[in-house]
């Protein structure tokens, strides 16, 4: 086990390294739209990259869920085959937010330097597919 100061030490290292090597601009919060943003997430455990719905008002977080649930086909077969829609997904604090999102299949941990290279890759591609997706349909999904 790592303590509390060498796991943040670790975490910090492990997204300085994967800025450094994946240094191009992410959407990630800057969607223009308040409640969607796109997350990487890494923990001792699993890696995501996920499109995240987080309205104050339920009817807009399942106005926009909905929306990319009715492309659901497309963004299965040209963009992420394996990707999950989740209308109630719990976060770790306990709030519910709609979520799109690819999990790498294998178990990995941030605290694991050898998984490094696998979860960045993962990362770039996946999210690259994530953000392609929703430069072509971002309009229909906010109209």
């Amino acid at each position: 086990m790592f303590s509390k100061e060498e796991s943040k030490r670790i975490r910090e290292e492990f997204w300085t390294s994967f800025g450094q090597e994946y240094s191009r601009k992410w959407i990630l919060y800057n969607t223009k739209i308040k409640e969607i943003q796109f997350k990487f997430s890494f923990d001792r455990k699993k890696a995501m990259v996920s499109l995240d719905i987080d309205a104050e008002d339920e009817l807009i977080q399942a106005y926009y869920f909905e929306k990319i649930q009715s492309l659901r086909t497309i963004l299965k077969s040209e963009y992420l085959p394996e990707v999950i829609l989740d209308e109630e997904f719990e976060l770790p604090e306990g709030k519910i937010v709609s979520r799109v999102y690819v999990l790498l299949n294998e178990k990995v941990s941030i605290n694991n330097k050898k998984d490094w290279p696998k979860v960045k890759a993962f990362f770039d591609e996946n999210m690259h597919q994530l953000e392609l997706f929703w430069l072509q349909f971002k309009d229909f999904i906010t109209s």
